[in-house]
């Protein structure tokens, strides 16, 4: 007997010109292999390094910080990390720099100092919000520890969606999250730990457009910009110097242990070649109705060239981001582009035309 597939209907956000909010074009700092986490000693300093997690770096932040925070602490180099207040900086204020000083305030460390090139702007207030590991390159050994990371992760903002963390309030929430197939996902190794399993459904979008797809009902959306903003109100509560500044050398900082998190600053201060910057683009949604916004879809394209003659990987993507302070039914952002090597003197603004091409057909919108 064959087993009747649930119809879900979800309403088509309009893409029309009075819709599409701010163009935004970001840089995720993706290392070939898997991202740095590890520790090493140079000259008088003992460094923790964390970065490189391409398109990942919401998805495995609070995870990637909780292993190279232990890998240091319970590391031989670290032992005079037992002393609770002894000095500790960390480079970079971007998701991973301050997740880092979260990580390690709520183990009773007090004498941290993150240093910053800048602070606002970043790659990870812009970044989507889904919880999916996703632009990443990893070794296929190394895949065990990116997916107790990612787990870990997933706990942390379960507890954040659940109401279970004081610290955060509301950037974290349950929402379904659809793919093309559970191996699109990437989800697969979370199901049986922290989610449920997949099911297929079949999306129908009121207009003669419908598509099968498979729904992870426990999915997870980040609302980036609103942790951001809620990371800093922690940092200060806690009187975490912030100084603002480029960092060149490891030896310009008075503290013994350093925690690297500074993203693509690491080609230069890490002279780490495997790092790469990851052009992404993404456009920011107005007008809509923010009821019919209560799910995330990512498909993938395929690869291709952009104007500049550069490999784009295209996909199609809509969460359910919104701004502080802006109007209610300024809601949703779309996207979304994977550029290896990809820089600002190459913006490859046609890709902004491809993704609303790509929603309109994706929706069935004529």
């Amino acid at each position: 007997m064959t087993e009747l597939i649930e119809i879900r209907k979800i309403i088509p956000p309009s893409f029309k010109q009075e819709n599409l909010g701010e163009r935004i074009l970001c840089y995720r700092p993706m290392k070939h292999g898997m991202p740095h986490l590890g520790i090493e000693q140079k000259g008088s300093k003992v460094i923790a390094h964390n970065y490189g997690h391409g398109g990942s770096g919401w998805t495995l932040g609070p995870g990637s910080a909780k292993y190279v925070n232990s890998l240091l602490i319970d590391s031989p180099l670290g032992n005079e990390l037992s002393n609770k207040s002894t000095p500790i900086a960390i480079i970079g204020a971007g998701l991973v720099g301050l997740f880092t000083a979260y990580d390690l305030t709520k183990r009773g460390y007090s004498n941290i100092a993150i240093y910053a090139e800048k602070l606002d702007s970043l790659a990870s207030h812009n970044a989507g919000g889904l919880l999916a590991p996703v632009s990443m390159d990893n070794d296929h050994a190394m895949q065990a520890i990116i997916d107790q990371i990612g787990i870990d992760a997933y706990r942390f903002y379960d507890d954040v969606a659940r109401d279970k963390n004081s610290d955060f309030k509301q950037g974290a929430r349950l929402v379904p999250s659809y793919f093309n197939s559970r191996e699109d996902s990437g989800l697969e190794a979370y199901v049986g730990k922290v989610m449920n399993p997949a099911k297929e459904v079949m999306l129908d979008f009121g207009n003669g457009m419908t598509r099968k797809m498979v729904v992870y009902d426990d999915g997870i959306f980040m609302n980036t910009a609103l942790l951001m903003s809620e990371l800093h109100d922690f940092v200060n509560a806690h009187h975490i110097n912030i100084v603002v500044g480029k960092i060149n050398a490891f030896d310009e900082l008075k503290e013994k242990f350093i925690f690297n998190c500074s993203g693509l600053g690491a080609v230069e201060l890490a002279k780490d070649t495997a790092l790469v910057p990851v052009q992404g683009h993404l456009i920011m949604l107005k007008n809509q109705v923010p009821e019919n916004m209560n799910y995330m879809i990512l498909v993938y394209f395929g690869e291709g060239k952009t104007e500049a003659n550069q490999k784009v990987k295209r996909s199609f993507y809509i969460f359910p981001k919104h701004l502080p302070d802006s109007a209610p039914q300024d809601i949703g952002v779309i996207g979304g582009t994977f550029i290896e090597g990809g820089s600002p003197d190459k913006p490859n603004l046609k890709e902004y035309d491809s993704i609303i091409d790509e929603a309109n057909a994706f929706f069935g919108i004529k």
